[in-house]
C-alpha cells in the first residue's frame, strides 16, 4: 500500500528492510467455496507480529466451516490443533501433511496401499493456547493419510501426503481424495485473478481504514463477476471454473454502461451471459508454470535509504 506515516503505523514492512526504503504490507487469509469461487469470508492483519500468521488469521474465521463442510488446505493448515477442532464440530478436513511429521504406513490400520488410518496423540499445549481451551481437546485423533503420486510426461513422479478425518475407504477412495486435493490449486488461481486481473496487489489508500474499506470493495465486486460466472454456467451446462475470470470482467465492464442506459435489461442480460460463455479455461492440470518474469526490469538501483537523503544526480 502507499508510503504514508499512517499505514506504516497499522501495517509495517518488513523487518529486513531499512526504515523508510519498504512498503507497509498487509497479509489477508480468505476462504474461497471451491464449487464457485465466491469468497466466503476473510481476515486481514500486518505482515508480521504477534498473531499476524496465515494458521492465527484462519482462526478468527473459521466459524463459517459447519458441521459436514469440507476444508481443503495446504500443509500450513495440518497441524494436530486445526484439524481436531474442525473435526469436533462435525467439519471435515483434506490436507496436505506436514513435512515435519514423519509417515509410516506400516503402522496403524491398513486400508491399501498408501492408505492407513494412524492414531495421533494430543501434542503438548502451545504457549498461545489457555489451559481451559487445551482440556476441551480430546487426547487423540484418528487420522486417515493418503500418497498420491502425480506423473508427469517429462518430469520426475512426484509424491504428495494428504491427510484428512475421511475415513470411509468405500465412500472415500483414494482417488477421489487425489482428485479433491488437485482442486487445491483452484484456489491459488482465484488469488491470482483478485491480485493481478483485478488489481488488488498494490492498494491505493493512503489511510489504513480506506485501504480496508478498498478491500472489502475488491471482494464485493469479485463476489459479483462470480456471481455472473455461476448463472452463466448455469445456462451453459458447465462449471464455473470452466469460465475465464478475466473475460467475464471485461465482458461485465464493457455491458454496465449499456444497462444503465436502457430500460429493458432482461435481454442484454442473457446476451451477457452467453458471451461469458464464449470464454472457456483450457483444461490444463498438469501444465508446467516455472515463476519466471519475461518483462526485463528498468535497471535503477534498489533504495537502500529513504528517499529525503538523496540529492540532486545521486542514484
Amino acid at each position: 500500500m502507499p508510503d504514508t506515516p499512517t499505514n506504516h503505523k497499522d501495517y509495517p514492512q518488513l523487518s529486513a528492510q531499512k526504515e523508510g526504503c519498504g512498503l507497509p504490507l498487509m497479509r489477508m487469509v480468505v476462504l474461497f467455496a471451491i464449487s464457485t469461487g465466491v469468497v466466503l469470508h476473510m481476515a486481514t492483519g500486518q505482515y508480521k507480529g504477534k498473531l499476524t500468521a496465515e494458521v492465527s488469521l484462519f482462526r478468527t474465521i473459521d466459524e463459517i466451516i459447519e458441521e459436514n463442510d469440507v476444508f481443503l488446505a495446504d500443509r500450513a493448515y495440518s497441524s494436530w490443533f486445526e484439524i481436531a477442532r474442525l473435526s469436533r464440530r462435525g467439519a471435515h478436513i483434506v490436507v496436505r501433511k506436514h513435512q515435519i511429521r514423519k509417515t509410516d504406513f506400516r503402522k496403524g490400520k491398513r486400508l491399501g496401499k498408501d492408505d492407513h488410518i494412524e492414531v495421533w496423540a494430543k501434542p503438548v499445549r502451545p504457549s498461545w493456547m489457555t489451559t481451559e481451551e487445551y482440556a476441551t481437546y480430546p487426547d487423540s485423533i484418528e487420522v486417515r493419510e493418503v500418497r498420491v503420486r502425480i506423473e508427469t510426461d517429462g518430469f520426475r513422479t512426484r509424491e504428495v501426503l494428504v491427510v484428512t478425518d475421511l475415513l470411509d475407504p468405500l465412500q472415500y477412495s483414494k482417488d477421489d481424495l487425489a482428485a479433491l486435493y488437485r482442486r487445491r490449486w483452484q484456489a491459488e488461481l482465484n488469488l491470482r485473478s483478485l491480485k493481478t486481473h483485478m488489481q488488488m496487489e498494490h492498494l491505493r489508500c493512503k489511510e489504513p481504514h480506506r485501504v480496508r474499506n478498498e478491500v472489502r470493495a475488491h471482494m464485493i465486486a469479485y463476489n459479483l463477476i462470480r456471481q455472473l460466472m455461476s448463472e452463466a454456467a448455469m445456462k451453459a451446462n458447465v462449471q464455473p471454473w470452466q469460465i475465464s475470470f478475466k473475460n467475464s470482467m471485461q465482458t461485465l465492464n464493457e455491458m454496465l454502461p449499456i444497462l444503465a442506459a436502457i430500460d429493458n435489461h432482461a435481454k442484454l442480460c442473457q446476451t451477457m451471459l452467453k458471451c461469458c460463455t464464449q470464454h472457456a479455461v483450457g483444461n490444463r492440470p498438469d501444465r508446467y508454470e516455472p515463476r519466471v518474469v519475461k518483462r526485463r526490469p528498468k535497471s535503477y538501483t534498489f533504495m537502500t535509504k529513504p528517499r529525503s537523503q538523496y540529492k540532486p544526480g545521486e542514484s
